[in-house]
């Protein structure tokens, strides 16, 4: 039973813009945080932003700024608009609970900033 569904990724130019989305089940959605993740080739995963069930959102230092972290109560949907891409920018994106369950890493979106 698919939990999380993330969406969004795709090759972008560095100072694009791209938003990701994460379609959850509403038991999930209505009852935790929820954080966007990432990992980056030969790296460890990260926590890059979360939100809580009140709005209250937290962000990677290096991302401040420019990602925005949303969730829309009616689509059970959780969005990571990334604006002013990088290189460094570049992983794998996952959506999960926060703190993350290990049965919700679903396969994420690729997100690529390259010239």
């Amino acid at each position: 039973q698919v939990q999380l569904v993330e969406s969004g990724g795709g090759l972008v130019q560095p100072g694009g813009s791209l938003r990701l989305s994460c379609a959850a089940s509403e038991s999930i959605f209505s009852r935790y945080s929820l954080g966007w993740y990432r990992q980056a080739p030969d790296k460890q995963r990260e926590l890059v932003a979360r939100i809580t069930l009140g709005g209250t959102t937290y962000y990677l230092d290096s991302v401040k700024g420019r990602f925005t972290i949303s969730r829309d109560n009616a689509k059970n949907t959780v969005y990571l608009q990334m604006n002013s891409l990088k290189p460094e920018d570049t992983a794998v994106y996952y959506c999960n609970t926060f703190l993350p369950s290990p049965n919700y890493w679903g396969q994420g979106t690729q997100v690529t900033v390259s010239s």
